[in-house]
């Protein structure tokens, strides 16, 4: 995972030009027009023409394996509104974040793997209907941009006010339930809840090959946090805290001058790593002391 990773940034960094600049907002025009015209056709639906469905690809309409991302995800107007402007909006942060290559080629890889899903999906579906939709792709570009702008506060339905990150964990919680259901469908039900397994993995799939250093280095960073509020020198400083705050009044004094943060609530103290012991020292000590030993 990571020398895809690897590969993919020094592709990026040597080809700057490639790629499709406003990518999303292509996308999201064609997702508007498709939508008008299915709108304004009489009993005609260009949608069913544009989808992906891999029996009439491989008997010729190979243009499917592309015009799919154009196929919108709601007949609702206001829900494909909202989901239009939204996937819009990230997806212009993130090129401008990433660069027009970079973006591109997370599209173009979440796009082939949609591809490869739906294909799976087909072998065990042998059926004309669609089998790939550009839900799930959406959905890792959003977890894309929780990542990179985790603190950034959206409002909830326009009103609510709440961090990009807890709306990720959110829609991690809803992934993974749809997949552990799907799952458990296909074993005990029907071999057509398969498509909720498979796309989904793909989406998470194409994620975590751009972003498989960075959950590394955070998961590492929380290990070592963890191991610090364990190690034996926390505990005790934690403890030698809390004594000194119920048996003197003060947590912190001075060995020197003899301040406290009783008496200088604004003092800054910290301790010396050089003295044998917890000696605590003034802004004014802490580099003007004789070290104990």
């Amino acid at each position: 995972m990571r020398a895809i990773q690897r590969w993919l940034d020094r592709f990026c960094y040597k080809h700057p030009k490639f790629g499709i600049p406003n990518l999303m907002l292509v996308i999201v025009v064609g997702n508007a027009l498709v939508w008008l015209l299915d709108q304004f056709s009489r009993g005609f639906s260009l949608s069913s023409v544009l989808s992906f469905a891999p029996y009439y690809i491989l008997r010729g309409e190979v243009w499917r394996l592309v015009t799919f991302v154009f196929v919108p995800e709601s007949n609702s107007l206001i829900l494909l509104a909202i989901s239009l402007y939204f996937y819009y909006w990230i997806g212009s942060v993130l090129e401008r974040q990433w660069g027009t290559a970079k973006f591109t080629v997370f599209y173009l890889l979440g796009l082939a793997l949609n591809i490869i899903a739906g294909f799976i999906i087909y072998l065990f579906i042998p059926l004309p209907g669609a089998t790939a939709s550009m839900t799930y792709v959406n959905l890792s570009l959003f977890f894309s941009f929780a990542t990179l702008y985790p603190d950034l506060q959206v409002l909830l339905f326009f009103i609510i006010p709440i961090k990009v990150k807890w709306l990720a964990w959110l829609d991690a919680a809803l992934f993974t339930y749809s997949i552990l259901k799907s799952l458990v469908m296909t074993f005990a039900v029907s071999v057509f809840s398969l498509v909720g397994v498979v796309a989904p993995i793909m989406a998470i799939l194409n994620y975590l090959i751009f972003f498989w250093d960075d959950l590394m280095a955070s998961l590492g960073r929380v290990k070592r946090q963890t191991a610090h509020r364990a190690s034996r020198q926390t505990v005790n400083f934690k403890q030698a805290t809390k004594h000194a705050q119920e048996t003197r009044g003060y947590i912190h004094k001075c060995a020197v001058c003899g301040k406290t943060d009783t008496d200088y609530p604004d003092e800054e103290f910290r301790y010396c790593s050089k003295c044998n012991g917890y000696y605590c020292y003034c802004s004014e000590h802490i580099h003007n002391h004789v070290h104990i030993q």
